[in-house]
């Protein structure tokens, strides 16, 4: 199977539209001169990626995270199942590990994340309490890690994906699979309390809400924007807010410019906080003559998000950009934690190298 970094020659072009660069048509080639050699110097927010413990074995993994990006978000290491096996065990170590690696290097840690209905163990969707043992649970776990790692996690991500695309609270999967146990037990305002007991554990922390789809379901975006409405009506301590912006080559624009555009108008942290571009969520790329096409459109859209990122998110709000995993080789998608579509949607390819996407990216932020 060919990969899109191979298929794009050094005469694949990427063309960007004069209504987002504000000049005449921009042309990149491989070849284009770009001002800096790597994602972190060529802005002043911060270029973050997601990675694991399990990337952490890989030695080319760890050195293009160092070389390349100054923060890192903790992927799913801190989820519930992989930190507390059982009721009255933490089990720390691994992500120790993966922590002290980005303090050690110079990473600003983001955690990823407290509450979230998905990555629990048996034990606790299986929980048998009254709404007091549920809310017992719920506050010694977010207090318990949050103060494990004060002082070398700056940030949260405290509720993950809690609302639904129609804007109500989102109760289960969509295959049903998962139920939302928290919204269950501890009714709807279980993600303001999250955000108390988070911000009593660590007073110094930034706290985000993080979800996904803003771009493409504006009853999602609404409904994040009237919690944070109602969060600073109650002084409720919310930081930011997280824009997941998991996309692909047909995404819109407009919608993209949308979610910015809103989310800033909070006043919050705004941070794109899981970026990726799948080139296949039709599932047929590899079918098909036109992967230099779509490798092309990924480099566009890559180089759209950039900039309108940087123009639209006024300078005191960028928190930053982080990657969702480091390279086609280890992203979600490709790992069986995704839609099981072969894809290959970030800028590093499944060698290790750098992408059109790549350059792309770097040419966004210095325009």
């Amino acid at each position: 199977m060919k990969y899109i970094a191979l298929v794009c020659t050094a005469f694949c072009f990427v063309s960007f539209p004069s209504s987002v660069t504000n000049h005449k048509q921009f042309k990149y080639t491989l070849n284009t001169k770009t001002q800096n050699d790597t994602l972190k110097k060529a802005t002043s927010f911060p270029i973050g990626v997601g990675i694991g413990t399990r990337q952490l074995n890989d030695p080319k993994i760890r050195e293009i995270v160092v070389r390349e990006f100054n923060s890192m978000s903790t992927a799913s290491s801190l989820f519930w199942n992989q930190l507390r096996p059982t009721p009255n065990t933490f089990l720390f170590s691994p992500a120790d590990d993966l922590v002290n690696f980005g303090v050690k290097n110079n990473l600003d840690v983001h955690g990823h994340c407290l509450i979230y209905f998905q990555g629990l163990p048996d034990w606790v969707q299986n929980f048998q309490g009254d709404s007091v043992a549920w809310e017992n649970l719920f506050k010694t776990h977010i207090q318990t890690i949050v103060r494990h790692f004060k002082g070398r996690v700056k940030s949260w991500d405290v509720v993950n994906e809690a609302f639904d695309n129609d804007g109500t609270p989102r109760m289960a999967t969509y295959d049903k699979k998962y139920v939302n146990v928290w919204a269950l037990h501890l009714g709807k305002d279980y993600i303001a309390r999250a955000f108390i007991y988070a911000h009593e554990a660590d007073p110094q922390a930034v706290l985000f809400y993080n979800d996904n789809s803003q771009e493409k379901s504006p009853r999602r975006l609404q409904a994040m924007l009237n919690m944070v409405r109602d969060f600073k009506a109650r002084n409720i301590p919310i930081g930011g807010l997280g824009l997941q912006l998991h996309v692909d080559i047909g995404t819109s624009q407009e919608g993209i410019k949308n979610a910015l555009v809103q989310s800033a108008k909070t006043g919050l942290q705004i941070h794109i906080s899981e970026l990726d571009i799948r080139l296949n969520p039709g599932g047929n790329l590899f079918d098909t003559a036109d992967s230099s096409q779509n490798a092309n459109k990924q480099a566009n859209l890559y180089y759209y998000i950039a900039h309108q990122y940087k123009t639209l998110v006024p300078k005191r709000q960028q928190f930053g950009i982080t990657f969702w995993c480091v390279t086609d080789k280890d992203t979600y998608i490709n790992a069986g934690g995704g839609p099981k579509k072969k894809d290959n949607p970030l800028l590093f390819d499944e060698q290790y190298r750098k992408k059109p996407s790549y350059k792309a990216f770097i040419s966004g932020l210095e325009q």
